[in-house]
This record gives C-alpha cells, structure tokens and sequence, in this order.
C-alpha cells in the first residue's frame, strides 16, 4: 500500500501510521494518504471485483476511524492504485490496468463543494471527480424571456449541428405523461431521492414548479460531453444563475428582444394565449431582462431584431462559422496504465512510471501528467489534464 505526504511519495504500511490497537479490515488494495491529522484510506479491489473504491477516515487527534458521506460519481476498483497527494485539498487516484479514459480520479476532501456538503449534510464528507484529459468545449447556457426566439435559435443550431450539440436529459418529479419515455424526454424520479441528490450537490439547477421538481444535473450535462457533443442547457435566468455558482465552466448567452413593446406584440402575434396569460408572461419577462443585464451573470447578450442576423452571430460566438458536423468522439489516447507503475511528483507534474501491462496492451515506458491547468471538480468532471507519453 503506498502512503502520500505532502511534498513526499514515500511507501509505508498501514499498521505503522496507526497507534497501537486502531485496526483496519480490509478487502483490498489500500493506500494512506496524510494531510495534516488526518489519514485518508483508499481502498481497492484485490481480486478485481466490480465495487466502488472505498473510502475512510483516520482523525489522528481524535484517535478513531469515520465513514465519509462520499458524494460524485464513484470509481470503480482496481486491483491497485496509486495515491498522489496535491493539496491539502485534494488527492489523485491513478488507478492500474485502466485505460486513459479510466485512469485519473480526484479525491476532494477540502474543496469548496465539500465544505458546503459538510455544513449542509453534517458530518464527514468527502467527493469524487472524474478526471477528463484535455479540454473539451464548454456547455452553452442560453436564456431568455418567453417569445423572445430562443427556442427558434436553439432548434436551428440542433438542426444544422446535429452531431456537434446536444440537450442534457432533465430530472422531474412528476409522472410520465403519454408516450413519454423515461431517460428520453426526462428523468422521471422519486421525490425522496431527488430531494436527497440535491442536498448532496449533484444538481446544477432545481426549482419546484406546480408542485412538482424540475432540474438539471451535473451528470446529464457531463454524458452529454462525454459522447463528443457540445451540451446546450436551455434554461430561465433563475437557473442560469446557479450554473455560474457551480463548478461547471460553460458559456453564458442571453438573448433579448429589441425592445418590450416588440416582444409584447411577438407574444400577441402566436394568438395561443389569453389575456391573463400574455400578462404573466409579460411581467415575467421584464423580470428576467433586468436579471439578464445584471453585470457578471452573462457572456453575451444577443439581441433578437431579426432571427436571421442574431442566428448567424450566435454561431460565430459558437465558432461554427467554418466547422464541419462531425462528431468529435473522445479518444482513448492509446494508452494503458499498467498495474505495475510507480509516481514520482515533480511540481505540477505527475510522473508515471510503467511496469508491464496485462494482456498485451500499449504501455509506454513513462507517462507525464500535467496538473497546472485543472478546472471544475466535484461533483462533474476534473478537466484539463495533460498527458504526454514517450512512445
């Protein structure tokens, strides 16, 4: 079992970082991970079993074992792994016989989100995030008022770029309504455990509407750019809002009309609404445009005079202008982290050294991981990793 201090990659046993009488069971591979009194417990697979990593806790001060609340998406075991410490912050997990997709996990255990997590939930939190190799395109969040043509602008861009952008699928609390189909047109969920997912962070935007929850989660969006698309979030400038808290980086555009009057007779023009409805909408709207305007919240502001011309500077702000729809499938990298390998840490440079990998696969004698330029975190996606090979 490998243990990680700050600054150190040094190898110990378990049973020597421990007083006398605190003992551990185990089912696995372990590595120790010190940061300050603390000792973090990550816990493999020893016979490759298809279980999550575990995680515990050792208070050297209080001297006695916690069971964390361990919220993200949870990693699968390995039969071994490597611990590397970064900050007091945060842990990098390289698991072995895992393929470039698969290799890179970071174990948050002082980050802002958990921190929010330990005063919301009370107790022990810690959290996972996946780790993504490169940059990938940012999600797009494009808001507006009710007729102002966002749903126009946006059904153009899915029409012209079907294999570049897609829609994350929502949660609902509501029940299935004919022919709709669960994971299509939304997650139909139970309350109890959407009310818990959302406690526990796992939602970019929620609200409750008529009663029932509506939201978008991290998870949804992340699918989305995991298959090579581009995520469009189409949501109210409520939601929007709490996006741009989150640690989701994405690009924020609000669309506007010319003027109230403008949108008021766009709205009277669909003669789908009465009166009373036209009214709401209209108060609604106003709320929203002087929310829009508010400095920080948007990227961009378009204004809707004419759905042709605002159409063609939004996809110059997508930098679509000269791109072919191909479908950027994510890549492999074409390499393996072998079960054999050791992780030296130079600054902010991961050096994974290679052993042999099982079944024939490519492993590269040395594999140098980038850290400088990390973003996002727990619960979505760790993006920004660097990876270079010597082969």
């Amino acid at each position: 079992m490998g243990q990680e201090t700050e600054g150190e990659n040094s190898s110990y046993p378990l049973d020597e970082l421990l007083p006398v009488g605190c003992e551990l069971k185990t089912k696995g591979y372990q590595t120790a991970t010190i940061i300050c009194d603390r000792i973090y417990v990550v816990e493999g697979s020893s016979d490759g079993a298809n279980f999550p990593i575990d995680v515990k806790i050792f208070d050297k001060t209080a001297g006695k074992w916690f069971v964390p609340t361990v919220l993200g998406t949870k990693p699968i075991a390995s039969r071994v792994h490597s611990a590397v410490f970064l900050s007091n912050d945060r842990i990098l997990i390289i698991k072995g016989d895992s393929s470039a997709d698969d290799c890179a996990w970071f174990l948050e255990v002082d980050t802002q989100f958990v921190r929010e997590r330990k005063k919301l939930l009370g107790g022990e939190v810690v959290a996972w995030s996946k780790g993504v190799i490169g940059n990938k395109t940012k999600p797009v969040v494009i808001s507006g008022p009710s007729g102002v043509g966002k749903g126009t602008l946006i059904s153009r861009l899915m029409k012209d770029f079907p294999n570049t952008f897609g829609f994350s699928v929502s949660h609902t609390t509501r029940s299935p309504r004919e022919k709709e189909i669960d994971g299509v047109h939304y997650h139909f969920a139970e309350r109890e455990m959407m009310e818990k997912d959302i406690r526990e962070g796992k939602f970019l935007e929620s609200a409750l509407v008529h009663g029932n929850l509506y939201g978008t989660s991290f998870e949804a969006v992340e699918a989305v750019t995991d298959a090579g698309k581009r995520c469009i979030l189409d949501i109210d400038v409520q939601g929007a809002r709490s996006v741009r808290c989150s640690s989701l980086e994405a690009l924020f555009i609000f669309i506007c009309p010319p003027s109230f009057e403008e949108l008021e007779k766009r709205l009277r023009v669909r003669g789908t609404e009465t009166e009373e409805q036209i009214q709401k909408r209209l108060r609604n709207a106003k709320e929203e445009i002087d929310q829009g305007r508010s400095p920080g919240l948007f990227d961009h502001i378009l204004v809707n005079d004419n759905i042709d011309t605002c159409y063609e500077t939004l996809k110059k702000l997508l930098a679509l202008d000269d791109v072919a729809d191909a479908c950027s499938q994510p890549s492999s990298k074409g390499f393996t982290i072998p079960a054999d390998h050791s992780v030296p840490k130079a600054d902010q440079k991961i050096l994974v050294h290679c052993g042999t990998a099982a079944s024939g696969q490519a492993c590269p004698n040395l594999l140098v991981f980038d850290i400088s330029s990390l973003k996002g975190g727990a619960p979505g996606r760790t993006r920004g990793l660097s990876v270079w090979t010597n082969s």
